[in-house]
């Protein structure tokens, strides 16, 4: 099996943590770096936390770059609210002895010259890549695919009533990359990724299976199901990243439509991903919109990768999963 060549632009956050888990035990990907941007969590946070997940893996040799810190315009706002003080569910956890290094940005554009055929994952706001396709968008011409967690087709905002967190962080950053980058950008936005909801059926299920991963899992989202339930009635949490990772992966999970998007910059509605679905502004499709998924076979793919050796287990698990 040839594996694909992505980068994961991220800004962790505890469901951006399980992405980097989930892309790390699938076979099909080589991930040749992480790169964060400030979203759930200032920047340096998010890669002390990237380095956590690393170790969860074992797999400390993927280099962890910092990017941009602030949005191209707005003043960051951060959900350390959703995702605690330390934007991994208030564990504060011993920092990695692991290096972060400087340069995401840069770091996005050498590795596009250099491969063939590089994906990125973007799991967070779009600010390491508007930068990026401001300084080199050439570089951006051997870019294979491009998937975006983020956006809201036609279902409510999570921080506002029609805003997607990601878009809304830093929409000056995504309408920009909609506009600019040269390939079509697979949105995964929240009509599909609110349907992926980890319960406590399925933390229960897991903490019978490997230790480690299911510890720093369970702890990890303890903090996120209280915020859930308090915030939206939800028992459980909402994992939109994972999906992205995993949609990459197997076309299957979800189906769309190909559709114009941008993003507005301001006013009531900022951060709104307005997709042309009835073809108004007559302009050529710069995204494919993600409407469904089978949130059964993502979750047993999920749990499959991350628990190796308990496939069994898993597929017979049909009252959790």
């Amino acid at each position: 099996m040839e594996k694909r060549k992505v980068i994961i632009d991220c800004d962790p956050g505890i469901d951006d943590s399980l992405a980097i888990l989930l892309a790390l035990n699938s076979d099909e990907l080589e991930v040749l770096g992480l790169t964060i941007t400030s979203g759930n969590v200032p920047a340096r946070m998010g890669a002390k936390n990237a380095l956590k997940t690393l170790q969860i893996a074992n797999r400390l040799d993927i280099p962890v770059y910092v990017g941009e810190e602030f949005p191209l315009q707005r003043k960051l706002i951060t959900a350390q609210d959703t995702h605690g003080e330390d934007g991994i569910g208030e564990n504060f956890y011993d920092d990695v002895k692991g290096e972060i290094l400087e340069g995401g940005v840069d770091f996005i554009i050498d590795t596009l010259k250099r491969e063939e055929k590089v994906s990125i994952i973007a799991l967070g706001p779009l600010t390491n890549i508007a930068k990026a396709l401001m300084k080199d968008k050439d570089g951006f011409d051997n870019l294979d695919e491009f998937v975006s967690m983020g956006g809201a087709f036609r279902i409510h905002g999570n921080c506002s009533p029609v805003a997607e967190f990601n878009y809304w962080v830093d929409p000056h950053a995504a309408d920009y990359t909609y506009k600019h980058l040269p390939k079509k950008i697979h949105m995964v936005g929240l009509d599909v990724t609110r349907k992926i909801v980890l319960t406590p059926n399925i933390i229960e299920f897991i903490n019978r299976l490997e230790k480690e991963k299911s510890k720093f899992i369970t702890e990890i989202t303890r903090f996120y199901i209280d915020f859930h339930w308090q915030q939206e009635g939800i028992i459980g949490c909402v994992i939109n990243d994972p999906l992205a990772v995993a949609y990459f992966i197997d076309r299957n999970l979800c189906k769309g439509f190909d559709s114009y998007v941008e993003v507005v910059h301001d006013g009531v509605a900022i951060g709104q991903s307005i997709v042309d679905s009835f073809n108004f502004y007559k302009k050529e499709p710069n995204a494919h919109v993600l409407t469904q998924t089978d949130e059964k076979a993502f979750m047993k793919m999920f749990l499959k990768r991350i628990f190796k050796g308990y496939e069994e287990i898993i597929d017979a698990t049909e009252g959790v999963i």
